[in-house]
C-alpha cells in the first residue's frame, strides 16, 4: 500500500505550516487551471529533475486523481531511495470537493 495523505490531512498540515515539499506533476496547462502553490514537475519530466528534490523533505506528490502521482512516488522510492513520501490521495480533484468548494474543477 502507498503511503498517503487525505486532502483535509494535508490542509491540517499546511494550516500548521509544516516543511512539506509539494510536487505537481500535472501537466503545465492543468497546474495553470488550480494548484496547490507546488513545485510543478511534469511526471515525464521527473527522471531529470529528482535530483533537485530534497531527499530529507516530507514530499507529498500532487496531480489530478493520484494516479500519476501515485506513479511519482514509486518512482522516487525504487529508483532514487526516497522515504518520506505521500501520494494525496484523490488529487486535487479530492481537495475540491474535501477542503475547497471554491477550488476549480476541471
Amino acid at each position: 500500500m502507498l503511503p498517503e495523505i487525505t486532502p483535509q490531512q494535508l490542509k491540517t498540515r499546511l494550516d500548521n505550516q509544516e516543511n512539506l515539499q509539494l510536487i505537481d506533476v500535472r501537466e503545465p496547462k492543468e497546474w495553470a487551471i488550480c494548484n496547490l502553490g507546488g513545485t510543478l514537475i511534469p511526471l515525464a519530466d521527473l527522471p531529470k529533475k529528482a535530483a533537485e528534490l530534497d531527499k530529507n523533505a516530507t514530499t507529498v506528490l500532487i496531480c489530478h486523481h493520484g494516479f500519476r502521482s501515485a506513479q511519482a512516488l514509486l518512482f522516487l522510492q525504487q529508483r532514487h531511495g526516497f522515504t518520506n513520501l505521500l501520494n494525496l490521495k484523490g488529487g486535487v480533484h479530492a481537495w475540491a470537493l474535501e477542503v475547497d468548494p471554491a477550488f476549480p474543477v476541471y
